[in-house]
């Protein structure tokens, strides 16, 4: 990564710091004006009805962000899939289908019986994921979600859960869950390109509730909204499973030396929490957000892991990986998102639940 860059993304987390973050912070001042006058402006004729919603016959719950970056929307989702399917609701998904290649107006990952009908590269990473560990709840992907909302209703979901929704206002919801880094919940405070934000920060105050993802009982961040606050965190699997996703015996992994590698928007972290395992990550390879992995990255990979008992990666790295044949054993660990105090979430998902009825 060229210094400037590292400057650039440094200084839309912490502000600018140096000579440089300096210069480049009041170059991109302007541009990022522009933009968070637009992102007013159509707002603004969202609310005076200028601009049109669309209005589901089911209840929508949408799970997005407010900054650029991984804030753990997938765990997220995922979650509630559960939740959802424990209390018998017919639920479904609908994704933007980020980093995938598939550009018909609506697609469906898999079938009713959990069958995968598409790739992670036409797809995108997310809704694979989604797909592969939750059978049978249909996954759309649609550039215009509207359409994929309309196609999950036709064929009878009961509640729709809508990936990445916060900035899509073509589609009304019921509930409004904002995902917040804790560790850095809106950077320095500006939009793009000078900051990390999507939306200017009262933009928060459209959602019903925050969820604090990386958050610890020690933080206690002051936040303009008026919407109930929880604090959640990413936990590992306590266990290791194959790249088919069978389980690994800790005898196959204890005491043993690994190549541990990620294409994950914070791979330090997934690093650090390797070593509550009982291995050690001789060699750690950090590769960026959404990687594809090309006929480079896996020679790179190829090139490395001979010197190692064993390989391991994330959950979102593993479905793109399932037909590479890597001469030592690759496992996969996925992440789940644990919360302090659950009760706000589950009163609004209940009184979404009613509805369903």
């Amino acid at each position: 990564m060229s210094g400037w860059r590292s400057e650039y993304l440094r200084m839309t987390v912490n502000g600018p710091q140096s000579v440089r973050s300096f210069i480049i912070f009041w170059g991109l001042s302007p541009l990022s004006f522009l933009y968070g006058l637009a992102m007013r402006i159509r707002s603004g004729l969202y609310r005076a009805g200028l601009k049109k919603s669309y209005r589901a016959a089911v209840p929508v719950v949408s799970v997005g962000n407010l900054a650029t970056g991984g804030t753990g929307k997938t765990p997220m989702i995922d979650f509630l899939v559960k939740y959802l399917r424990g209390r018998a609701v017919k639920c479904a998904i609908v994704s933007r289908g980020y980093g995938g290649s598939y550009r018909q107006a609506v697609g469906r990952v898999a079938d009713a019986h959990g069958n995968l009908l598409m790739t992670p590269q036409e797809c995108g990473d997310e809704p694979y994921l989604l797909a592969v560990r939750n059978p049978g709840v249909p996954v759309y992907v649609a550039r215009q979600r509207m359409l994929g909302v309309q196609a999950a209703e036709q064929e009878g979901a009961r509640l729709l859960l809508l990936d990445d929704g916060f900035q899509h206002l073509a589609v009304k919801r019921d509930l409004d869950i904002v995902l917040l880094d804790a560790q850095r919940p809106v950077g320095n405070g500006r939009v793009l390109p000078a900051g990390m934000l999507r939306e200017p920060i009262s933009a928060l105050q459209r959602a019903d509730l925050i969820v604090m993802t990386r958050s610890d009982a020690e933080m206690n961040k002051t936040l303009p909204v008026s919407a109930p606050v929880i604090h959640g965190r990413h936990q590992l699997n306590k266990r290791l499973t194959t790249l088919s996703g069978k389980d690994v015996s800790e005898r196959d992994y204890a005491g043993k030396r690994c190549l541990a590698f990620a294409g994950i928007a914070r791979p330090g972290e997934f690093f650090r929490s390797l070593r509550d395992f009982d291995f050690s990550c001789a060699e750690e390879v950090a590769l960026a957000d959404h990687q594809e992995y090309t006929p480079e990255i896996l020679n790179r990979l190829l090139g490395s892991c001979h010197n190692y008992d064993f390989m391991v990666t994330t959950e979102k790295d593993a479905v793109k990986l399932a037909s590479v044949n890597f001469p030592v054993p690759c496992y996969q660990v996925g992440v789940d998102l644990a919360f302090d105090d659950i009760a706000p979430l589950a009163g609004m998902l209940e009184r979404i639940i009613e509805q369903c009825a």
